[in-house]
């Protein structure tokens, strides 16, 4: 039996993601990536059946490069006039006050996304561009935009507020929106499922080169690290997370241009700024071999990460599970290993075993001890596939 399929759009300034997903069983039909898209040095990658192919070629624009993918599909497979293709979900970083769930896309959802641009200058014009790029293509099909702030919409006032003069906040709509939503919600549903309960006091831990955490009661988030923008939180692979505002007025003071400082707290800090390097495997690398500004890139990475631990554990009263996903929280034993030590005082109890021995064929991967008194997991996230869900029942 043929089942419909979503094709999952992530659209970067240089770069497109995607997967043509089944929803229903969650099967992943092709995937891939287009980079260094505006450049005559683009590449192409289609990974279908376990087989990966690849194709280097200049890639002029967005629209090129889906060009190029729907020339992987016909080459390789699967074909896209078979696979009952039902539409598209389009991975949306900022949703602002506009949007608390997903959205077709038609003139007015696009014109409140571009509204949106400058809360997210490195996210929401590249998805323009590929909704734009997708629509032009495919035009008879549904494309639906899918936001990362849209999870956080209900978040108590309390977590979602500054405390800045009232009539500023209203006026220029500040106020803390959140990201990386549907990693969190896709997570946090996961482990409810996984307990049975849906009253769990649980943190997820969403540590890529973006990171973030969040605080829920059972399905429901609480609090979350990132703000207005996705730059507030947690240390990041090159942005800052938490400093103090007063450090933009003294760059300010000092010479530098609000898009200097734009572009040095987002692409310039974070582990990258502070030791080099923004692949945390090449940050372990120099920290075994002695390198001291690694060693504190590191140190400041989890002291961050245990500030908001604990202050969500208190917001919580208490905590029942804690749980990493996304690149880093997937793949760093040592990450988590020493983060959970630090954790002992409230009863986390890591198995050193568990933690280092993945078995990938589960869903869900306990590295606590059985008698832990916190339940530790490790839960692989699914963006694209929490996408494509969502494209289902909207459609």
């Amino acid at each position: 039996m043929r089942h419909q399929t979503i094709f999952v759009i992530n659209s970067g300034s240089s770069s497109l993601k995607y997967q043509l997903i089944e929803p229903v069983s969650g099967d992943v039909l092709a995937k891939g990536q287009a980079e260094r898209i505006g450049t005559d040095r683009g590449e192409v990658t289609h990974e279908v059946h376990a087989s990966k192919f690849s194709a280097a070629l200049p890639l002029p624009s967005h629209k090129e490069a889906l060009t190029q993918i729907i020339e992987m599909f016909a080459a390789h497979g699967p074909d896209l006039q078979h696979v009952d293709l039902s539409g598209f979900g389009h991975r949306i970083v900022q949703g602002g006050w506009h949007f608390k769930g997903p959205a077709i896309v038609n003139d007015d959802v696009r014109a409140k996304i571009e509204e949106l641009c400058d809360l997210a200058p490195l996210h929401n014009p590249a998805h323009l561009i590929g909704i734009d790029t997708a629509m032009e293509l495919w035009p008879d099909l549904p494309h639906v935009a899918v936001f990362d702030t849209a999870y956080f919409a209900g978040l108590p006032e309390k977590s979602r507020s500054y405390a800045l003069n009232k009539q500023v906040a209203h006026d220029y709509r500040i106020r803390r929106y959140g990201a990386h939503g549907t990693s969190h919600e896709f997570v946090a549903n996961k482990v409810c499922d996984y307990l049975g309960d849906d009253t769990v006091k649980q943190i997820t831990l969403h540590l890529g080169n973006g990171a973030s955490a969040c605080a829920e009661l059972g399905r429901l988030p609480m609090d979350t690290s990132m703000g207005l923008t996705p730059l507030e939180g947690l240390v990041m692979g090159s942005r800052t997370g938490d400093i103090d505002p007063a450090v933009v007025f003294h760059l300010l003071r000092k010479g530098m241009s609000v898009d200097e400082v734009d572009t040095l707290f987002n692409k310039q800090s974070g582990m990258k700024g502070m030791c080099g390097d923004n692949d945390m495997r090449d940050v372990w690398k120099r920290r075994d071999e002695g390198d001291s500004d690694a060693l504190l890139a590191l140190q400041t990475y989890q002291q961050r990460l245990l500030k908001y631990i604990g202050a969500y554990t208190f917001e919580l009263g208490g905590l029942d599970v804690l749980t990493f996903t996304a690149g880093i929280g997937e793949n760093d034993d040592r990450i988590r290993r020493r983060l959970c030590e630090k954790l002992e005082f409230i009863g986390v109890k890591i198995d050193r075993e568990r933690n280092e021995n993945r078995d990938r064929s589960k869903a869900i991967w306990r590295i606590s001890t059985d008698d832990s008194k916190v339940l530790v997991l490790v839960v692989p996230t699914n963006e694209e596939l929490a996408i494509a869900r969502q494209v289902v029942r909207l459609i």
